[in-house]
């Protein structure tokens, strides 16, 4: 029951420092009167009170010396003193206990003397019990209070001290602002973010550190956080930095993002309410803006040459594109492929190809104008764009500008080497539209380029894009014609004048398309080497060859030889050479029986490898021919290293047979051979009195239509089966079948 006018009872318990548990009010009775101390814990019982009970000075004292109370029940009057004496060693202890003092003076004194002495309540007897327990009520409320109080101040020092250290400590430059955005206070990190003291930016304005181009955007930012609105956006910007020698802030930066709110008042967080500062926050970003970049710049840049990829290079065509289509202009595409820049790699290593690049791209990039860009798509290929050119003839110019940047020679680690280039040039609109267009089409220009000889520049024509999508397919086809036994040989038969007999035969390479029909060598042969594919394609002609001519051997014509072409990429390579070594001993043919025609482009070469295996051929037994004799000016000097077995007449020689200075060549070469004890052939033979003539100069064997076009196996088998041809004939009647 409460009674009113009087604080109600509570059931007090005392909460401990984590503030999850409670514990009993522990109460202590100091008294004289045992009947009393025994009656006053049941007057006095409350849920979570306990009691303890002792009746001196001394025992008092003995018991706070090992225990904390949370009210003391203290009589004035003790045998050995009074309590006056507890309260004294409560304070000179330091200690918080709460006291009711009870006791039967009258005197007023008493009762100051109590209460000054730290006594929290003064009860006389003989007192009511009602008002010992509203004396006890209150104070164990007061004193729980005071406790809560307590607590909660501790915890907010804890907590600002807390927030000071984070504040202080913390990687990012804080602040803040008055309403006028000045500086009132800035943390240590701005002495190592930006070089200032802390003094030196107070009572300063914070726009004094803003480039001007970010300084409206901020002021933006702090009118707003002034006018007390939340501001979610986060600024990027640049901060100067402090100039060691003023002392005021620099050209030098640091990029970082801000965030700003306003300081409200103690009327909180009223958008209405003006706030009393701002509060700010600036993290340096400085290294991850570098970071970014660095990655942006090698996601669009060429890392060995520091030049536009071809990724830059696409956009900024496409850009110029759709400014020259709004202005009703012209722009060019050239591309760039230097010319046997691969024999640097495989001569000098990839390190002085890199150099070999670096310099290259460096005198590219002088030739052309401020607003060109030059690219590098990779390896040894470069593009360059060309916008806003008044005419076509301006790439031109450019054209010939790079060709005479690369006259002069580049010095590399074990020498001088010249650079020549092949270009190709696309302009828009007559070769395209598009970006990917234009950059195909100067392509083919530059592989056309490449095809005639290099170190030139062509514009784009239509009809090399015809050709170019026809050659496309034929190397698609191309990659199928094994797999689908699309290849043939025929053979071109030679005739020895002395006997009418047929001696020998040229094994000659047919390619029978399922579209365009039977196709010669020189339309697909450059091809396969450029594709990759001669290999198999030499190694399917040497198992065809030489398996035919062990036919014929067999069937009984021993002394027939023949000869195959090889290409001059099977002689940078062991594996076709070994074939045809293989090949020749499997089938048992007899020495230079079967012979490998060669060109002088293969003798020029006239490296250790390519001797050594045209020297294995020969241990093997294999007979080597050198094709198109006498048309090269070297070719006399490598007779001497190359183990050659026969030499052929150029049909060049054989037409011309009555042009100036043509007998005595071809005199010189039968010479030549008798000398060297070679057989000789001459091809191209069409007229009888070629045949005549030839005849009369000391060759012997012969080929061309005069006799047969090159003819199958099956009409060979006629030609071997028939009569030979009375000596000296130079007919045939009737020629067996065709092929």
């Amino acid at each position: 029951m409460v009674i009113p006018g009087e604080a109600p009872f509570f059931s007090h318990t005392i909460t401990d420092r984590a503030g999850t548990h409670e514990r009993p009010s522990r109460i202590l009775l100091v008294d004289d009167d045992a009947p009393l101390r025994r009656t006053l814990p049941h007057v006095l019982a409350q849920p979570g009170r306990r009691f303890e009970e002792c009746g001196t000075v001394a025992d008092a004292i003995a018991r706070l010396e090992h225990n904390r109370y949370d009210l003391i029940l203290l009589d004035y009057r003790l045998p050995d003193g009074t309590g006056l004496d507890v309260l004294d060693w409560l304070a000179n202890a330091g200690r918080p206990e709460a006291v009711v003092m009870i006791s039967g003076e009258d005197a007023i004194d008493a009762a100051i003397g109590a209460l000054r002495r730290g006594a929290d309540d003064y009860v006389r007897k003989p007192y009511h019990v009602a008002q010992l327990q509203r004396a006890v009520q209150n104070v164990l409320h007061k004193a729980l209070l005071e406790q809560a109080n307590g607590v909660m101040s501790q915890r907010l020092k804890s907590s600002e001290r807390l927030h000071r250290y984070l504040v202080e400590s913390s990687p990012d430059f804080i602040f803040t602002l008055n309403p006028s955005g000045v500086f009132n206070y800035v943390n240590p990190r701005v002495e190592a973010m930006l070089g200032y003291t802390r003094e030196q930016l107070l009572g300063k304005a914070f726009t004094t550190l803003l480039l001007d181009d970010d300084a409206i955007r901020v002021d933006v930012l702090l009118r707003e956080a002034a006018r007390g609105k939340r501001i979610h956006q986060v600024l990027e910007l640049r901060l100067r930095r402090c100039d060691p020698n003023t002392g005021q802030p620099g050209a030098s930066t640091v990029t970082v993002t801000l965030n700003a709110v306003p300081i409200h008042g103690r009327g909180g967080d009223d958008n209405n309410a003006a706030p009393a500062g701002i509060y700010g926050v600036a993290r340096d970003i400085s290294e991850r803006k570098r970071a970014e970049e660095i990655i942006t710049f090698q996601a669009y840049h060429d890392q060995l040459t520091h030049l536009p990829n071809r990724i830059l290079f696409k956009d900024r065509l496409e850009l110029a594109i759709a400014q020259a289509q709004r202005r009703g202009g012209l722009l060019a595409v050239m591309f760039i492929d230097v010319d046997r820049f691969k024999r640097v790699n495989d001569t000098y290593g990839h390190s002085e190809g890199d150099r070999l690049l670096r310099v290259l791209a460096a005198r590219l990039k002088e030739t052309l104008r401020k607003g060109d860009t030059l690219a590098r798509l990779g390896g040894d290929e470069f593009t360059v764009l060309l916008p806003d050119i008044a005419h076509p003839e301006d790439a031109e110019t450019i054209a010939q500008k790079i060709h005479a940047a690369l006259a002069a020679p580049f010095q590399l680690e074990h020498g001088d080497f010249h650079v020549t280039a092949s270009i190709g040039i696309a302009v828009f609109p007559r070769d395209g539209d598009v970006a990917e267009q234009l950059t195909q089409h100067a392509d083919i220009a530059m592989y056309q380029i490449k095809r005639e000889g290099k170190n030139g520049f062509r514009f784009f024509d239509p009809d090399l894009n015809a050709h170019y999508r026809e050659r496309i397919g034929l190397e698609n086809d191309l990659r199928s014609a094994l797999q689908r036994n699309e290849f043939s040989l025929c053979y071109q038969p030679q005739i020895s004048m002395a006997t009418g007999r047929l001696v020998g035969l040229e094994a000659l390479l047919r390619w029978q398309h399922p579209t365009h029909g039977q196709i010669g060598p020189t339309a697909f042969i450059q091809v396969a080497e450029e594709v990759g594919l001669i290999r198999e394609i030499s190694h399917w002609v040497v198992d065809t060859a030489t398996a035919q001519l062990a036919d014929w051997h067999a069937r009984g014509h021993a002394a027939l030889r023949m000869s195959i072409n090889l290409s001059s990429q099977d002689f940078d390579r062991d594996d076709t050479i070994d074939r045809v070594a293989d090949c020749v001993a499997r089938y048992g043919l007899a020495q230079d029986r079967f012979e490998v025609e060669i060109t002088e482009r293969v003798m020029m070469r006239d490296t250790a490898d390519v001797i050594a295996r045209i020297r294995r051929l020969r241990e093997c037994g294999v007979g080597i021919s050198i094709d198109d004799f006498g048309t090269g000016y070297s070719a006399l000097a490598y007779l001497q290293k190359f183990p050659v077995s026969s030499l052929k007449i150029d049909r060049s020689f054989v037409n011309n047979l009555n042009g100036q200075g043509t007998q005595p060549i071809i005199s010189a070469i039968t010479g030549i051979a008798r000398g060297f004890g070679l057989h000789l052939v001459a091809e191209g033979v069409e007229r009888p009195e070629q045949a005549r003539h030839l005849k009369d100069m000391g060759c012997d064997t012969m080929q061309g239509y005069l006799f047969s076009r090159p003819i199958s196996a099956d009409d060979v088998n006629r030609w071997l089966d028939a009569p030979p041809l009375p000596p000296g004939a130079l007919s045939i009647t009737p020629p067996p079948q065709q092929a």
